[in-house]
């Protein structure tokens, strides 16, 4: 090929589309003709892969040549931790990187959980979450945290969607990208596709309330977790710069909306911090924050980050077990959550890259 055609050619490329966000109808609007759903499927559908990607009939790759982009975010570093869990490092196409923890679970229903990140770094600034102080590089695109997860499951499985579970609590605020994430659930849950039940996807916020009600409103509802932190505004603002924008009390009516289903329970995540909010009088007013909210309380003891300076430390087992007795005291079904991957800085609140 000469120098000349050279450009040609990068710019057809450049105008193909990417391929992991494309829904049937989309690609059915691109010339494919024949059922776009089984074209949906080979794409989407990692157990019919090869060691190279989709395999495609003759006529998807022709509309692959023709329109689509089947570019995956690349995964450029591994770091196993001995409990199981893998973080993970995925580069973008643009050299931007984010992580994903990869967590099997052996019990007698054998489970994996993928973590799945939203946006490169973070603009919340959680004063106790490392990717914090990153800050918001850019968002990501909605083919980009599919892809993300295609890249993670043809490497490590599961190749079926039964044993899968997701949760949108890595790298960045997901309600702060609210359309990607929405475009993404569309594509994840399609019956046509990986078909993920909505039930076994789970968006962790920081309490974004204009996309809790955005959200909302969507078709694939998910699961729902969401991060208090703080038993009373001043001391939620302090560590959560978004309390300041939307305090707990507007934080509570907008999950007493929350589309719930049957028998469905919030998740409100509590970061335990010794010295901040591990108090009885803390456990006191969170209890009756919650009131009759149908909800189950995670709390979780800080994940020092290491290598990485923090002000804040873990509280001692007894703390956490005080407090956590205070809390059922009053009624709330509460459980400690123990982070997964802290020696491969895998856990919670402690994903950055640099």
């Amino acid at each position: 090929m000469s120098q000349s055609e050279q450009p040609c050619q990068d710019l057809a490329s450049f105008a193909r589309l990417p391929a992991w966000d494309r829904t049937p109808s989309d690609l059915e609007g691109l010339g494919y003709e024949r059922d776009p759903r089984h074209l949906f499927g080979r794409l989407q559908r990692v157990a019919t892969w090869d060691a190279s990607g989709p395999v495609l009939s003759r006529l998807g790759r022709a509309l692959v040549a023709r329109s689509l982009r089947l570019d995956l975010p690349t995964i450029v570093e591994e770091r196993p931790s001995a409990d199981g869990a893998t973080r993970l490092v995925l580069a973008l196409e643009d050299g931007a990187r984010i992580e994903a923890v990869h967590m099997p679970r052996a019990v007698v229903r054998p489970r994996v959980t993928v973590c799945l990140s939203s946006q490169v770094g973070c603009a919340m600034g959680c004063t106790f979450c490392a990717t914090a102080k990153m800050g918001l590089v850019r968002n990501l695109a909605s083919h980009e945290i599919v892809g993300q997860l295609l890249a993670v499951l043809h490497r490590y499985g599961p190749l079926s969607a039964q044993k899968l579970n997701l949760v949108f609590m890595g790298m960045g605020e997901p309600l702060h990208n609210v359309e990607a994430l929405i475009r993404a659930l569309e594509i994840l849950c399609d019956p046509a596709g990986l078909a993920v039940p909505p039930t076994r996807i789970t968006v962790s916020t920081a309490g974004h309330v204009p996309g809790l009600e955005r959200l909302a409103r969507s078709r694939w509802v998910p699961e729902l977790a969401v991060s208090v932190n703080g038993a009373t505004d001043q001391v939620r603002r302090s560590l959560m710069p978004i309390g300041k924008r939307w305090p707990l009390a507007e934080l509570r009516a907008a999950l007493d909306r929350w589309p719930r289903r049957p028998h469905q329970k919030i998740t409100l995540e509590y970061v335990l911090l010794a010295g901040v909010n591990d108090d009885d009088e803390s456990a006191d007013r969170l209890a009756d924050w919650t009131g009759d909210l149908r909800h189950v309380l995670n709390v979780i003891p800080f994940n020092e980050w290491g290598d990485v300076p923090s002000p804040y430390r873990e509280p001692a087992s007894e703390r956490v077990e005080a407090f956590v007795a205070r809390l059922r005291s009053h009624g709330c079904l509460v459980k400690v959550r123990r982070s997964r991957g802290r020696d491969a800085r895998a856990a919670c609140g402690t994903l950055v890259v640099r």
